[in-house]
């Protein structure tokens, strides 16, 4: 997600490469980490590589294994407790709601959906807490989980690095960026639900 009242340029250079681990890491599979602008810490420290302030080399493979652990630790704490969710009261770091669209989009998509929630905000972090509560095979859940690390957090960090590289002043017009990745990322949610609004009328 992203908090428009972050200055993320300056939150991502004082946050550093443990910050971007850590923050990644709890977006990924933290049940309360749901609200933290993954996606767009992500391409603003793709874009501060390309300032010299980030290594490329160092900073994209960080951010998959990070991303690789967080959906890791998300399974097994589905596979523990996870039940426990679908009967936990509303509170300010968890909505039922979020558990209900990331089952919604999971059932849609199956295993899949591991792979295809990187994308999307707030489902990205639930889905692999369902593949624990499901009794996903580790193992299958494992590749996906590479998959979507790899496709997810080094491909909007390569990203921003290629822009801020490539086009000049790319800076400036941070903030229309990551609205087009959030609606981007968005889209296989709406279509998903369209989907299930044709099978509900058919």
């Amino acid at each position: 997600m992203y908090l428009p009242h972050i200055e993320l340029i300056p939150f991502v250079k004082a946050i550093g490469y443990p910050g971007i681990f850590g923050l990644v890491f709890i977006e990924s599979g933290v049940f309360f980490g749901f609200f933290l602008p993954g996606s767009s810490a992500l391409f603003t420290a793709g874009l501060l590589c390309a300032q010299g302030l980030f290594s490329p080399w160092i900073l994209i493979p960080l951010v998959i294994v990070a991303a690789i652990l967080g959906d890791s630790i998300g399974y097994w704490f589905g596979a523990k407790v996870g039940v426990s969710l679908f009967f936990k009261k509303d509170s300010r770091f968890f909505k039922h709601e979020h558990l209900e669209k990331a089952k919604e989009f999971y059932d849609a998509h199956g295993m899949q959906t591991i792979m295809l929630a990187r994308f999307i905000p707030v489902v990205r972090t639930f889905a692999p807490i369902l593949a624990g509560i499901t009794q996903m095979r580790y193992k299958v859940f494992l590749l996906y989980n590479f998959i979507g690390a790899v496709l997810w957090a080094g491909g909007i960090t390569f990203l921003g690095y290629y822009l801020g590289a490539k086009v000049p002043f790319v800076s400036q017009y941070i903030t229309p960026i990551i609205a087009l990745i959030i609606i981007v990322s968005l889209l296989p949610l709406v279509r998903n639900l369209k989907w299930r609004k044709r099978e509900d009328l058919a």
